[in-house]
This record gives structure tokens, sequence and C-alpha cells, in this order.
């Protein structure tokens, strides 16, 4: 018997898909929804876990007491639309054929469906399927009049209980507040992320690295946790003060409730604050904060890089250090003090891994992994989106 639990629904959607196939050479269509559904699947990592394929659209669930915080999963969907319009932009620009299916590929978009509340799951052959009134309204949420009423053609849209439940109050302040009624149900009170934006900032960001001949040192350990879970930790302050030896941290300077470039985290080492700046901020990939150096000589700082890469165990996590910035006693000073403190930097770095993947582990234990789609579980999702019952 199925238990019911509670945690968060996804629902990865793509857009206008159903129109592209009527209006295509069926052949190539499903070679394009093959190639996006592959994207959504592979972005959907843990500790989402996919339910299923629907046609044209990917389902999957999270369990509360396993879940990312609410700036984390927001990062994650936007993450996963932006490798989204990145590969239809690609097909585009390297695509030379000039059937309907590939002329009309740029039609294509992304939208998202989030919920929070009680489903059961029940595990049929390979994979998960979800039941209960929450499943219910997440699916009658992609009949909306979201579009018509705000003009966004690609959007995440969020249920006020996923909001709450996520604690995104105050970053839900920079969305749109939208409604809908359904029957049985009622109103049902939204709030929508317009995702062209998103992309727009993606495209157009200017990236802060710190050159190879300006590094001074590096220290990497690997972590059996994915990039996402890490990133999760590490943007927290609570867990972020074990990794810089602090006694405790604060963040100030966040933009509508989000940490981000401009933010600064206050790294209290007894009651002086370290500022930290933060330059460069890539989700799941690298962060890179400017960070004010308590020497007797002032004005000295360093960029710090963390660098988080995939690897099959979990991630590799680098903390790489540039050569100090300022006046010139104070830089030779900086660098001689900071490479001697290259050793406590590396154990300050196994605290941190240690200290997450204890926590980590003694959440509720996930269930089993996303099941494996092959190309036969694509093609059938395909032909589910020409059958007329199909339609978002």
């Amino acid at each position: 018997m199925a238990t019911t639990t509670h945690g968060y629904l996804l629902i990865a959607d793509i857009t206008g898909y159903t129109q592209y196939l009527t209006e295509s050479e069926l052949e190539h269509a499903q070679e394009v929804l093959t190639v996006l559904l592959e994207l959504l699947v592979a972005r959907t990592r843990p500790p989402l876990i996919i339910s299923r394929l629907a046609g044209d659209a990917v389902i999957s669930y999270g369990l509360r007491d396993n879940f990312l915080h609410g700036q984390t999963f927001i990062e994650v969907i936007e993450d996963c639309y932006t490798a989204f319009r990145a590969a239809v932009e690609r097909m585009v620009l390297n695509n030379t054929c000039q059937c309907n299916a590939c002329r009309n590929i740029p039609n294509l978009d992304l939208k998202f469906f989030v919920h929070y509340g009680a489903f059961a799951i029940q595990r049929i052959r390979d994979r998960d399927e979800l039941v209960g009134s929450d499943v219910n309204l997440i699916h009658r949420l992609l009949k909306n009049r979201v579009v018509e009423q705000t003009g966004f053609k690609a959007y995440t849209l969020y249920t006020d209980a996923a909001i709450q439940q996520l604690g995104l109050t105050e970053i839900s302040a920079a969305m749109t507040e939208h409604a809908e009624s359904y029957e049985h149900l009622g109103q049902v009170k939204l709030w929508v992320q317009d995702m062209h934006p998103v992309w727009e900032r993606k495209r157009s960001a200017s990236r802060v690295t710190i050159p190879p001949d300006q590094v001074l040192m590096a220290l990497t350990e690997d972590f059996a946790l994915p990039p996402e879970q890490v990133w999760d930790y590490l943007t927290q302050p609570e867990y972020r003060s074990t990794l810089m030896h602090a006694h405790r941290t604060e963040v100030a300077g966040l933009s509508n409730g989000r940490i981000g470039p401009g933010s600064i985290y206050q790294c209290y080492h007894g009651d002086k604050p370290t500022p930290q700046t933060i330059l460069e901020w890539q989700p799941f990939e690298r962060m890179i904060t400017q960070d004010i150096i308590p020497m007797p000589i002032p004005n000295v700082s360093a960029l710090i890089e963390y660098r988080l890469e995939p690897i099959p165990t979990g991630t590799r996590f680098s903390q790489i250090f540039s050569k100090a910035r300022g006046p010139l006693l104070g830089r030779l000073l900086c660098n001689f003090v900071m490479k001697r403190m290259g050793r406590q930097g590396l154990v300050d770095i196994r605290a941190f891994r240690d200290r997450i993947q204890a926590d980590f582990s003694a959440r509720q234990a996930l269930p089993e992994n996303s099941p494996a789609f092959d190309a036969a579980a694509f093609t059938q999702a395909a032909s589910e989106s020409l059958h007329p019952s199909h339609d978002h």
C-alpha cells in the first residue's frame, strides 16, 4: 500500500509542441523532441526524482525532508531553462534542413509548474506513479490563462503553497501574482516568474575569472554529493562558516531576496567581520568572491573561486585563491600568509565536506533513483503528444 508523504511536484512542459508536431514532418519533429526530452531528463537531478514522461512533459517530485532551500530550487529551474534555450539556439544555428520541423524549432519554449502538497507514491513496474488531490491540482494548472493575462510565453508557475513552504515570500515579490479557478478546487493563488529575462541575463552576463598567472594556490577535494546539493550548502551562511573557519557568517545586500552578484558574506572571526563580496555567481558551477584580507596594512584583497565539477562519485570541489591585490608590502605579506595557511584551508574543506555529507545522510532516505529512459521511451512520449487528449 502506498504511503502518503509531503513534498514538491514539478512539471517541465515544452511549450507549443502539439502545434509544432501538427505543422511539421513527424520524423524530424520526433528527433527534435528526443533531444529536448533527453536534456530535461538530464537536468532533473537529485533531490528531484522523475516520476514519468508524459508526451512533451517531464513529471518529477522531491520529498520535503530531503529538499533544497528555496533560492537553490529556483536556480535549478533557471539552469534547466537556460540549458533548454541554449539547445534550441544550437539546433537553429547548426541546422541546414529546410523542412517545416526544422524551420519551426525557434517556436518551441518551456514552462514549469511547481506545487507543494501531499501525495502517495505507487511503484508501477520501473517508475513511480504519483496520486492524490495535490497531484490532480498541478495537472489542472496546465490549463491556465497566464499567457493571456501576462503575455509571458515561457514561465514558472508556483502555487502559493510552494512559495510558502520554500520560504520564497520575499523573492516572490519580484514575481507576478496570479490566480486560477477550477471546478471542485476553487480559486488557487499563484505566482508567475517570466523566464525570458533569465535567458537574456545568462546570455549577456560578463564573466569574472582569475587569470592563470594570478593563481596563488588551489585546494581540491571530492564530495559524495551532486553539485546541486554541494552548492545548496555552500551558499547557506550556517554551513559556509565551517568552510571559512568562522564563528558565524551573515549575508547582506540581497537583491529581491536573492543572494547573487553584489551580495556580501560577512564572516566573523571573533568580533570583526571579513567581507566577501560576490562577483561571479554561476549556480552549481562556480562562485567568485572578493575578500578583504584582515592585515595590518589596509586595502589588501584577494579573489577566491569556488568551483564545482560533476564526477561519477559526486562533486570535485576546488577553492582557488588569487594573488593578493593592494599595496606592494601588503600583497607580499598576504601571499606569504595565505600559502602558509594552505594546509589549514584543506582541513577546513574536509570539515565542510564531512559536515554536509553527515547532514544529508541524517535526513530521510531518498527513494529509488529516477528511472532510466531509452530511445523507445522518448519515441513513445513523442507519440503521446499526437494524442487528441494531450493538449497543453
